[in-house]
């Protein structure tokens, strides 16, 4: 996977794979959405996971047999913090509550995502906000629409105009990323106009590939973290490298999706 993921013929099965995916995570978000707004303030660790747990069981209920009947062969992985490169052939890479903690917390910033993997290549994904009804879509070498609009990243050439953005680490983060996250921060608070930091990525990404923001950046992170919104930048005419501009693939220690005229000039203040 490059800077511009490759591209292949796009089949009218992928179009019409899509369109059932989208439904499938419209339907996940419903149950979702029907759980949330409550503040229930966690007293242990362990009860704050059971919790989590139980939106993503809800989630997963709708999605996995859905999905399951749509590619009744692609793999499905189970773990959505899980990294690094897939087998070979077609895997479906579900997070079914992006933003869980977020949910939890009466917070609006929460997904459901799904992307069908090939070969480690996305083909295909759709994220869905349950709060807004926004469902997001993109098809490799079809581009990548809002609500069936045409997604297109931001023009900006000027890096000190641009509002950027980046995840903090997870807990119980490795100290050196923890640390890299603390320094690129504030690398980004002297180049840029406007430094965002929240969870998840997903949601900076869709404002990445609609041109609400410029740049966005991780270190570490996981496929279900970062792969529909690598598809989504990269078909809405966006840029995506490692934080040092070298190709990223899901083995990457880093990654970062910007407007290809800030590319540049992101990559120079995360490098130092």
């Amino acid at each position: 996977m490059s800077e511009t993921l490759q591209t292949t013929d796009v089949a009218t099965s992928d179009a019409d794979l899509l369109d059932q995916t989208a439904v499938a995570v419209r339907a996940a978000g419903s149950a979702l959405r029907a759980r949330f707004g409550e503040v229930v303030r966690y007293r242990t660790r362990e009860e704050l996971m059971r919790a989590l747990a139980a939106n993503d069981d809800t989630a997963l209920d709708i999605l996995r047999p859905r999905l399951t009947r749509l590619r009744p062969d692609a793999g499905w992985v189970e773990d959505e913090l899980d990294g690094g490169a897939l087998p070979p052939g077609e895997w479906w890479v579900v997070d079914p509550a992006e933003g869980n903690v977020n949910h939890l917390h009466a917070l609006p910033e929460w997904a459901v995502t799904a992307t069908l993997v090939r070969d480690n290549q996305p083909v295909l994904t759709a994220v869905h906000l349950p709060l807004t009804g926004e469902t997001y879509t993109a098809l490799t070498g079809a581009g990548a629409h809002l609500d069936g609009r045409p997604l297109h990243v931001s023009r900006t050439t000027d890096l000190g105009l641009s509002i950027v953005a980046t995840s903090q680490a997870r807990p119980d983060e490795d100290e050196k990323v923890v640390r890299r996250v603390g320094s690129s921060i504030t690398a980004m608070l002297f180049d840029a106009l406007v430094v965002r930091t929240s969870v998840p990525a997903t949601l900076h990404l869709l404002n990445v590939a609609a041109g609400r923001i410029d740049a966005f950046w991780q270190f570490a992170g996981a496929r279900a973290d970062l792969l529909p919104g690598a598809l989504l930048v990269t078909e809405s005419g966006g840029r995506i490298s490692d934080a040092e501009g070298r190709p990223w693939t899901p083995q990457s220690e880093s990654f970062l999706a910007t407007a290809p005229g800030v590319h540049t000039q992101a990559v120079a203040a995360l490098s130092r």
